[in-house]
């Protein structure tokens, strides 16, 4: 079928070069066909790269494109958009996500464009899962904000919206902007840079286990079967993304809902905003 010819196609493309060790921030922007991913990336790199038309899905190239802004370097990894991988029924846009794919492999950090006057839809939150699943740090830009009749409690709204639709992925920065206009969109390499200082950070073991305890007190994971959880000590294993290990007397007991108790914690007690969180428990 055509899926295995592909994958067969993509094995016996020739390898990318190996790239230059370099310091720019490597970012792929993401986002369903037309929500503007060619215009940000026209905007910020000063020069329209890409033909772009108002019919969906017409924007096919990918090549990366190097810039730079105040001092600092950056890598932009542009894709044709995250199709529904049920849906892909062309051999282009079966092409198309898996150069998303390999994107979100490359990148330090992701950029997604979604609709500001449609709101998150469901193809949106398939690629925020896809991204989340690659442990990538994001920056959610809605975009095309400048066409939402707004009040002074729109935006909060949105974030209601947001929170309410992926209650677990909540932690995601959302940025309001207008592609086109401008309005915002420098302030897009400002928030990468913070969630990914956020994806390298390390908290130090002794402030870790003050605020395990703190955490315990505050609320004690529940006895199962008749077993008493108990919580030793705490650890950072790794960062890009962050690991987390607690050790426990029975770890296998220690409840999903105790979990994100304590990642909530966490980020309120350290920030991590943009950042995927793992916390491992393990048996001491």
């Amino acid at each position: 079928n055509y899926g295995d010819f592909l994958d067969e196609v993509i094995k016996r493309l020739p390898a990318r070069a190996p790239e230059e060790e370099s310091q720019a921030l490597k970012v792929a922007i993401l986002g369903r066909p037309n929500v503007g991913k060619s215009s940000i990336v026209n905007f910020l790199a000063g020069k329209a790269r890409q033909i772009v038309t108002d019919i969906p899905g017409t924007t096919r190239d990918a090549i990366d494109l190097k810039i730079k802004t105040d001092g600092k370097e950056y890598i932009l990894i542009d894709t044709a958009g995250l199709r529904r991988r049920s849906k892909i029924k062309e051999n282009l846009e079966f092409f198309m996500s898996l150069r998303t794919v390999k994107a979100l492999e490359r990148a330090d950090v992701a950029a997604l464009l979604i609709e500001g006057h449609t709101g998150l839809v469901k193809q949106d939150i398939q690629i925020i899962e896809e991204i989340a699943r690659f442990k990538k740090p994001m920056v959610i830009c809605v975009n095309k904000w400048d066409l939402v009749d707004k009040d002074d409690s729109t935006a909060d709204r949105f974030r209601a919206e947001f929170r309410e639709k992926l209650p677990t992925l909540s932690y995601m920065p959302l940025l309001f902007m207008s592609a086109i206009s401008g309005k915002r969109v420098k302030t897009v390499f400002e928030r990468l840079e913070y969630v990914y200082a956020e994806y390298i950070k390390r908290i130090q073991t002794s402030v870790l286990n003050e605020f395990l305890v703190e955490a315990v007190n505050k609320r004690h994971p529940a006895a199962v079967r008749g077993k008493y959880m108990k919580l030793f000590y705490m650890t950072q294993a790794e960062t890009a993304p962050p690991r987390f290990i607690i050790f426990s007397n029975y770890p296998k007991f220690i409840k999903e809902e105790y979990k994100r108790y304590l990642e909530n914690r966490l980020r309120e007690k350290f920030g991590f905003e943009g950042v995927p969180l793992t916390i491992n428990f393990k048996k001491r």
